[in-house]
């Protein structure tokens, strides 16, 4: 007897499981009719109404809204219906104050009958009779990302139900294989599809208080899915993000977080702070923290508190991304005062500096709003601080407790000050301390470490190369900076994956950093003189000038201490190497910035650094920033999935090194492994003082999740990964050739290619972004695999996957091996083969005689079918260059023109054949054609109207209409360039 169990036996058993958290199971729901039928009576029952059937079908089609977003307001919300008499009702569709007294169902084989689909779903939860979760369940042989995959394609298929049923109201899926489980948001397509750069969806799996997973299905559905834990989870721990039209769930450490801080604020008991790791989204937590206090009536105030102008309006940003002119920008202590007095509900919740909150609370500023803010100092107010520990901190809270004595502080930070790091050495050479967290805030509330982050994969490791230079030279001397520079210009390109990624250079002055600056001018430009196919990095440059009594940079300079210091010495100096910078990034950069305006200038900076996202061919390369010089800016802060690399020459520690450090480490897709660390300062000792301090668990192990593999680790693991292949290859009586590939025999064995190959890519991958590889350890990867069998093996792994994706797009059996593959094309995607680069080889190759080509034919086409980033336009671009002749040197223009003619051409040739082949003119083919790539729209009628001369039968154009639509999907898709073209699905 079989041991394996299907999924008819595992949807089987979580229903029941369901039963026991007293669902009410409901087997007489089939179909869409008993969907709608019962969603009437639970409605009715929720708002106290009898309704006609006409009303009722008045109000179904009022309610189904195409847009999940709309829906999911409309959900939330209290609704008007105006009713046959002319009365309006005023409706919900869930109790979302009191959300255990909902109504909870689970239907299981639901079958959607809509017009243009027959698809059934395994497990739907209904919260009065309202769908509002979709649980996904599978065998443990498929991934629970194939079965999110799955989920995208039905909700791509056209009559899903999701657009126009009661399914509109989908707030979250489940994907389970009994093993593992994961939940996550519906969303609009735009933020729910694994896109092409694999960036794909946000999903998470449920934990406990102290961060320990619950992947299986049986405990997570007596944690996540108990009756009250469900409705609070739809009720308030999901965001609705306006500005981006957006849902978003929480994560369960965010949830805990928010309730320790709640529980704490209704008991009255005290302070605390949540220790949550940078990058691990404290702002959407500290946000839901607040909006919630907004309807606790013991509560007057509640007042977000962060640190620095720059950080304030980022804050602000961010609140408003979540829930539009939620704060508005406190621009002088004045407002602030007069918001904090205000008794207008929107201005419960206000976000502001601890600087302006200090003025007016500054016995010392003769301008202090004390005496206004009296009627205050005895209320309950609640202050919540991001990222409070600065040095002026210590002064600022204590007037506010001296001031507010009723009020309760939580604080949020990612790196909190234990005794040990407490002390430190002031930039005038003194010693300063910080308070500690506890002194503070009382007691810890929740903690959610990098250790956690890393272990969840909701940020990166870190890859720590530890610079030595050739020969001996003093750190901080001129021969190291020269010696830094050279390292920076011959490492950037691996550490960055070929320029996908930028950089941070962290230096240790002003003055520093101007050296750096024109010493990166001086060294590209002899790289470039020696040799033209050089490409110079763009170098880019910030740190604050002389404040010279400006109050906005006095404001940025108060927690740039080393930046404030220096502009006091020489500051003429300083202002004019700045302006110099400003200039040379306005011609760069075609901007108009200037010394006067710094923050404009800051903001451009930040902005184009995470800009670097788009390919070269949507943001050329001239656009983007490639390494950016900073003294104290941006190591705080700022976040960038493009930013990768940090390199390092100043001293940090503990906190200060854990921030700068995680500045790399936001997770992106498999193209970024880790996040890079090139230390100049031999600073290895505190890298595992940090480690150690801020693990929040055995310092031991701690660094085994921190830190990558050593070099030769990973080396040993690529071996292996070749290995198998090659044994996989003789089991199938094959050499391991990448010409032999395209033998296997049958899909199961392609799969099995597809599964090994991936594996050795992932591995390269890691490798190549290995900036401490040394001529050994370069050579033992070389042998293992050389790069011009790599690159042939890249170029069938994307033959045979292309293959099995589109099988795999089409209808197959589930248990199909084609069925369970993930592809991960990113890992394919070059950073450096794409359209412009591409181009340029083609013209350096028509200019070049046979003798003197750097890269014959044969390599080009080789290079060209091994990256993933082509792959829709491969094959045109190989029979262009298979038609141009050697020697007859074109410019790179000419090639660009030559190709896009060229193709036209091709297409023009290829839709004459496939009219010809059907019976149809080529011109109205052409016109049929050009009209869909025009609207991106699908039109069934229009492809009526194209075969009407042909004068069939209704049976006979049936039959014509999918063998002519076989023929022309793809160069539709090709056409279409990635875009999805509406309606096409259809015909698949």
């Amino acid at each position: 007897m079989s041991s394996i169990v299907n999924e008819s036996q595992i949807e089987y058993g979580f229903v029941q499981k369901l039963r026991d958290l007293k669902y009410t199971v409901r087997q007489d729901i089939r179909d869409r009719r008993a969907l709608e039928e019962n969603f009437k009576k639970k409605f009715e029952a929720l708002n106290r109404v009898t309704l006609s059937d006409a009303e009722f079908a008045r109000l179904r089609d009022e309610i189904i809204n195409p847009d999940v977003f709309a829906a999911s307001k409309t959900l939330r919300q209290r609704n008007t219906f105006i009713r046959e008499d002319g009365t309006p009702l005023q409706y919900t569709l869930v109790n979302i104050k009191d959300w255990c007294k909902n109504d909870f169902e689970v239907v299981n084989q639901l079958r959607m009958n809509t017009q243009n689909s027959n698809h059934r779903y395994d497990v739907i939860l209904l919260i009065n009779g309202v769908p509002v979760v979709q649980i996904e369940l599978k065998t443990l042989e498929v991934s629970p990302r194939r079965a999110m995959q799955q989920i995208i394609d039905y909700k791509s298929d056209p009559g899903n139900g999701y657009t126009n049923s009661l399914l509109c109201f989908m707030q979250l899926f489940i994907v389970s294989n009994r093993s593992n489980t994961y939940y996550f948001a519906n969303n609009r397509s735009q933020h729910f599809a694994f896109n092409a750069d694999e960036q794909f969806l946000p999903v998470y799996q449920w934990a406990d208080e102290n961060n320990k997973k619950i992947p299986n299905l049986n405990d997570f559905s007596e944690k996540f899915l108990a009756k009250c834990r469900l409705g609070e989870m739809i009720s308030r721990y999901m965001v609705l993000v306006e500005s981006e039209q957006k849902l978003m769930v929480m994560r369960p450490y965010q949830i805990y977080a928010v309730e320790a801080i709640t529980k704490c604020i209704e008991q009255n008991r005290g302070n605390g702070y949540i220790w949550h790791t940078t990058g691990s989204g404290k702002t959407l937590t500290s946000f839901k923290a607040s909006t919630l206090l907004k309807d606790n009536s013991e509560i007057e105030k509640c007042l977000f508190v962060v640190d620095r102008k720059d950080l304030d309006r980022q804050t602000r940003e961010e609140f408003n991304k979540f829930q539009e002119g939620s704060v508005e920008e406190n621009t002088n202590t004045e407002t602030l005062v007069r918001r904090m007095l205000s008794e207008d509900y929107a201005d419960k919740v206000i976000v502001t500096t601890i600087q302006k909150l200090g003025l007016a609370l500054d016995p010392a500023n003769k301008r202090n709003y004390k005496e206004q803010l009296q009627p205050l100092s005895q209320k309950r107010l609640v202050f919540i601080f991001d990222e409070c520990h600065r040095s002026q901190f210590g002064e600022n809270h204590k007037a506010i407790k001296e001031f507010f004595p009723n009020a309760q502080l939580f604080g949020f930070t990612g790196t909190p000050i234990f005794e040990a790091n407490a002390n430190y050495q002031q930039i005038d050479g003194t010693a300063g301390s910080y308070k500690t967290t506890n002194d503070i805030f009382q007691k810890q509330l929740h903690a959610y470490t990098i250790t956690h982050a890393i272990d969840d994969r909701n940020v990166l490791r870190f890859h720590v190369d530890y610079f030595k230079p050739d020969g001996k030279v003093n750190i901080g001397s001129g021969a190291h900076r020269i010696a830094v520079v050279e390292a920076i210009l011959n490492k950037h390109d691996a550490a960055t994956n070929s320029r996908r990624f930028n950089a941070v250079l962290a230096t240790a002055s002003i003055n520093e950093a101007i050296e750096y600056y024109n010493l990166f001018k001086e060294r590209q430009k002899e790289r470039k003189d020696k040799d033209e196919t050089f490409q110079p990095l763009n170098i880019a440059c910030v740190f604050s000038p002389p404040a010279e009594g400006n109050k906005d940079v006095q404001q940025i300079q108060e927690d740039l201490p080393q930046e404030k210091k220096d502009n006091e010495e020489n500051p003429n100096e300083k202002k004019i190497a700045l302006k110099t910078i400003i200039n040379d990034y306005n011609e760069q950069y075609s901007s108009n910035h200037s010394i006067n305006e710094f923050d404009l200038y800051y903001q451009d900076v930040q902005k184009r650094i995470k800009d670097h996202k788009y390919s070269n061919t949507d943001y050329a390369h001239k656009n983007k920033i490639d390494v950016m010089i900073v003294v104290d800016m941006l190591l705080t802060g700022f976040d960038s999935k493009y930013l990768n690399t940090l390199y390092v020459d100043k001293n940090v520690k503990y906190h200060g090194l854990i921030q700068a450090f995680s500045r790399t480490n936001r997770v992106l897709n498999d193209s970024k492994p880790y996040g890079n660390v090139l230390d100049f300062r031999r600073q290895q000792a505190s890298v595992d003082e940090a480690i150690a301090l801020f693990s929040g668990e055995d310092a031991g192990s701690a660094k085994e999740i921190w830190l990558v593999d050593a070099a030769p680790v990973v080396i040993g693991k690529y071996e292996k990964a070749v290995e198998a292949l090659g044994k996989f290859m003789r089991n199938h009586d094959l050499d391991c050739k990448p010409e032999e590939v395209n033998n296997l025999k049958g899909d199961a064995a392609r799969a099995e290619f597809v599964n090994h190959f991936k594996e050795v890519q992932r591995l390269k991958t890691q490798l190549d972004q290995y900036t401490d590889l040394n001529t050994e350890n370069e050579k033992k990867i070389e042998q293992l695999l050389p790069q011009e069998q790599l690159r042939s093996f890249q170029a069938a792994y994307l033959e045979t996957a292309k293959r099995l994706k589109d099988k795999q797009n089409g209808d197959s059996d589930g248990e199909d091996p084609v069925q369970q593959l993930d592809f991960e094309f990113v890992l394919f995607a070059s950073a450096l083969v794409d359209y412009d680069y591409i181009m340029a080889l083609i013209a350096r190759y028509t200019q070049s005689k046979p003798a003197k080509q750097k890269m014959t034919k044969e390599q080009l086409i080789k290079l060209l079918s091994s990256s993933a980033n082509l792959m829709e336009e491969r094959d045109d671009i190989v029979a262009y260059i298979n038609s141009l002749e050697t020697g007859k040197g074109l410019t790179e223009t000419e090639i660009r023109e030559g190709y896009e003619t060229f193709k036209e051409e091709k297409h023009a040739q290829e839709l004459a054949a496939i009219a010809h082949k059907h019976g149809l003119q080529a011109a109205a083919l052409k016109s049929f054609v050009d009209g869909i790539l025009n609207r991106m729209i699908f039109d069934g009628e229009k492809l009526s109207e194209l075969l009407e001369p042909l004068q069939l039968g209704w049976k006979d154009r049936s039959k014509k209409e999918l063998a002519l639509m076989q023929d022309l999907i793809p160069q539709l898709k090709k056409l279409a360039q990635g875009q999805e073209i509406s309606g096409l699905k259809a015909y698949e």
